[in-house]
């Protein structure tokens, strides 16, 4: 592949990235707004069903993530070795190395806030009134 072709797979790779973050964030922030007007009270089956709908949804995103980020790295590595001649190639050689936080530490991140909403879904006391 030449430079262009991969600066187009780094892009591709990256948005996939992108993408991948918007549900799990959207349902995290969402059952956190929901716990804020009841969700903590509902019966217990629709407490379990937001928790595997939560760990579900962050499986997959993790794996998106994960799998992006390695794809963006193997796409990095190779336009290193071309000897990148471009300002946004150059910058891209600079960029991959923060894959490993997209990597590692964002699930990381992810199981810890699950946990805290597993607590508050599962464990959590109802706030009377």
């Amino acid at each position: 592949m030449n430079e262009q072709n991969l600066i187009h797979a780094w892009h591709h790779a990256h948005t996939r990235i992108i993408i991948a973050q918007l549900a799990p964030t959207g349902l995290l922030i969402t059952t956190v707004a929901l716990l804020q007007f009841g969700l903590g009270s509902a019966e217990l089956p629709v407490r379990m069903a937001a928790v595997l709908i939560l760990l579900a949804s962050g499986i997959l995103g993790a794996l998106a993530e994960f799998s992006g980020a390695d794809e963006a790295a193997a796409i990095a590595s190779q336009l290193v070795s071309t000897s990148p001649e471009s300002p946004i190639a150059k910058r891209i050689a600079f960029q991959a190395r923060l894959l490993p936080v997209v990597k590692y530490l964002t699930p990381a991140i992810f199981v810890v806030i699950f946990g805290f909403l597993v607590q508050a879904l599962l464990f959590g006391v109802v706030r009377a009134g």
